[in-house]
């Protein structure tokens, strides 16, 4: 009897629950429990309670109320659009090219978008779009400042220092004070016009402007229909070396047509059909003294 009862006294656990305990004490086990098993179960119930397509037209519908009460917030909106640095035909560009309702929920708008469309404007130079306290969406421009006049087929065009064309400009009067080329490809050489402009010093006053041929050289225009040609290569040289001998010699106030300075070495001037005919006659005055 005694036997008996030490028998089922024993405190040591069952086959099964040591099994148990064992797993317990595996660290994966555990991990399975706490994480992977909820996890299974929240998403096998929510699978099924989304298989009825009322229930999942009905929580679209809560979602996107929730969305639209965010969005429309007034601290949300946008309700004004402000340009700084713009002149006053360029902010009508920029309204026109981006056509916003106002009030709109800052939400809708695509910042990027928008400054990379204003940004897209031949005037603008750099642009920035940002959304200022109190629904302001500030666009912040830097225009491009022309420099020069470019004479087209198209009509008088505005440039800047880069070569980008700013806008039309409707005539020479309105900016007489700006130096003028023409040409094809003399936008993309500004630059160099400009230090041609520059250099052009004690000429200044007398020049008509510039033109670019084929696309390779420069001809100064002056007044009096006089021209200069000028190489590739050392244009603006060139050109002070014919104001020096002007200024020596005072070779341009003479019957000159044009003074050829594309070969260096050999500059050649050509005369008036006049200035021929009165040096032709002087000669045949001094051929008939010399044989009398």
């Amino acid at each position: 009897m005694q036997q008996v009862s030490a028998a089922k006294c024993d405190p040591a656990p069952s086959k099964w629950a040591w099994r148990y305990q064992r797993l317990m004490l595996t660290p994966l086990f555990r991990l399975f429990l706490r994480v992977f098993l909820p996890f299974f179960i929240a998403f096998a119930a929510a699978g099924v309670w989304l298989a009825d397509q009322d229930r999942r037209d009905h929580l679209a519908m809560m979602v996107n109320d929730l969305r639209t009460s965010i969005e429309t917030r007034p601290e949300f909106m946008v309700n004004v659009m402000a340009i700084d640095g713009a002149s006053i035909g360029i902010a009508e560009d920029i309204r026109e090219i981006v056509p916003i309702d106002f009030p709109i929920s800052s939400f809708d708008l695509s910042l990027g978008q928008i400054q990379d469309r204003i940004a897209e404007l031949p005037a603008i130079a750099g642009v920035t779009v940002r959304i200022r306290p109190g629904g302001i969406m500030q666009v912040t421009v830097t225009e491009r400042d022309p420099v020069i006049l470019w004479r087209t087929r198209e009509g008088l065009e505005l440039v800047d220092d880069q070569g980008f064309v700013v806008a039309r400009a409707r005539t020479r009067q309105l900016h007489k004070d700006m130096p003028l080329m023409a040409g094809e490809g003399a936008e993309d050489h500004v630059t160099e016009a400009l230090a041609l402009y520059t250099a052009a010093g004690p000429l200044a006053h007398r020049m008509r402007g510039l033109v670019r041929m084929g696309e390779r050289r420069w001809d100064v225009v002056l007044d009096r229909g006089q021209r200069i040609l000028l190489p590739e290569a050392g244009a603006v040289q060139a050109l002070e070396h014919v104001i020096a001998l002007s200024q020596a010699q005072d070779m341009l106030d003479r019957d000159i047509v044009t003074v050829d300075m594309r070969l260096g070495n050999r500059p050649t001037i050509r005369i008036s059909d006049r200035a021929v005919e009165e040096w032709w006659r002087i000669r045949q005055i001094e051929v008939g003294k010399t044989e009398e």
